[in-house]
């Protein structure tokens, strides 16, 4: 991955924190520079429709046997946008070719009265944790998405354009073979997952996560790496009616107690441990 380049998108976006959107703006020359070494992006308009026919083109071409090796390769590497397509590969399989359907995702209310609903797929927003799909994306910006595949391992699997561009962007990257140290790093990471107690919480996981020798990590990332988990079947919870508690953002993690510890069979089929 190109440094200068990659040091250009993370400027547009991020300054010790999230710019003001005011703030985010790319220098033409930058913008042209990190575009030809494809880390940057014209804006996409792309409708529903179209959207999920590429995905389900794309994921047709892809292997589990590849994206659970990128996953795993990511692990010493810190290549968090390897991390990123296994999820987004789960998350593809599960759909099939429709036309947008829409349903109310939402509404806001003034003096009593409906003043603004918004709307999903309804056949995206049934699918397996649900999916995000709007009937049409005009203009989107590609380049926020990547920002956080690159820095965090993804944080918008589930949304449909994510999932199609993660994907894209997976298929043209070359992949490293899995070292003894990822190995040894998955295998610390289900250590500490068998060792949970029965009452943790998907946090308390992060945090004892810290603890794996050679997983270099902040905390968002081992969050990430928490919500791939689950999305992929590892971190499977026994019962998905547990009530939560306090404000988070776990989606595809929410119910997963350690009491559940992990998924042995999904491991084994995925990384062969």
């Amino acid at each position: 991955m190109d440094k200068k380049a990659k040091k250009i998108l993370f400027q547009t976006y991020w300054k010790n924190g999230w710019k003001d959107e005011k703030e985010v703006k790319t220098e033409p020359s930058d913008f042209a520079y990190a575009k030809e070494k494809g880390l940057m992006f014209d804006p996409i308009t792309i409708s529903h429709d179209n959207c999920v026919n590429k995905i389900i083109n794309i994921v047709a071409t892809m292997t589990l046997e590849h994206v659970a090796k990128a996953f795993l390769s990511s692990l010493s590497t810190r290549r968090l946008d390897w991390r990123s397509g296994i999820a987004s590969y789960f998350i593809a399989k599960l759909m099939t070719a429709h036309q947008y359907t829409p349903v109310v995702s939402g509404q806001s209310y003034q003096d009593g009265q409906i003043s603004h609903s918004s709307y999903t797929c309804q056949v995206c927003r049934d699918l397996k944790y649900g999916i995000i799909g709007n009937e049409n994306y005009a203009k989107a910006d590609l380049n926020i998405l990547n920002f956080e595949r690159i820095k965090w391992g993804g944080v918008r699997h589930g949304d449909l354009l994510y999932t199609y561009f993660d994907l894209m962007q997976f298929t043209k990257q070359a992949i490293s073979e899995p070292t003894k140290d990822d190995r040894a790093i998955l295998k610390g990471i289900l250590a500490i997952i068998a060792s949970c107690q029965r009452d943790d919480y998907p946090g308390s996981l992060s945090d004892k996560l810290t603890d794996v020798p050679n997983f270099k990590s902040n905390q968002n990332e081992r969050n990430t790496v928490i919500e791939i988990l689950a999305c992929v079947g590892i971190l499977q919870p026994a019962s998905y009616e547990r009530s939560t508690r306090g404000k988070h953002d776990w989606v595809y993690a929410t119910y997963w107690r350690g009491q559940d510890k992990y998924n042995q069979q999904m491991v084994k089929q995925l990384f062969g441990l």
